[in-house]
């Protein structure tokens, strides 16, 4: 099965990005999925102070989220990372890292902000998705 999706890593006269691709586009169902953070199934928090721990509990996340609609990592064309601190980035990579494919990895945006929803937490990742039209939840 060829793709649904095309994944452009630098457009002509734009720089290259470092793991992630400046365009993704493609055909099929649109999935857009909420912000998620470092919860457990019962609502509690996972990695108190720890990036590495709560970002492999938010793509944990996001992949039961995606699955809900018939979707997978591979069908992720943008990932937005809220972080309080920049410095969380290469915890929050390397656990991107374990569920996509990082030779067409998806668009990316990474913003520090002063504070998330409570105060433990140290990110939010949210996610969209193009699904093919014949794959359902």
């Amino acid at each position: 099965m060829t793709t649904h999706l095309a994944h452009v890593a630098a457009p002509e006269g734009v720089a290259p990005g470092s793991g992630y691709s400046h365009v993704v586009g493609g055909t099929g169902r649109f999935v857009a999925v909420s912000g998620q953070c470092a919860f457990d199934a019962d609502g509690r928090l996972v990695g108190e102070g720890d990036p590495a721990a709560q970002a492999r509990q938010v793509f944990a996340n996001l992949g039961r989220c995606l699955a809900a609609a018939g979707a997978t990592f591979d069908d992720v064309v943008k990932l937005t990372y809220y972080v309080t601190d920049v410095a969380h980035l290469p915890a929050v990579r390397a656990a991107r890292d374990e569920v996509i494919d990082t030779a067409r990895p998806p668009a990316s945006s990474a913003v520090q902000v002063s504070a998330l929803f409570r105060p433990e937490l140290l990110l939010e990742i949210e996610a969209f998705a193009v699904v093919p039209e014949r794959r359902q939840p």
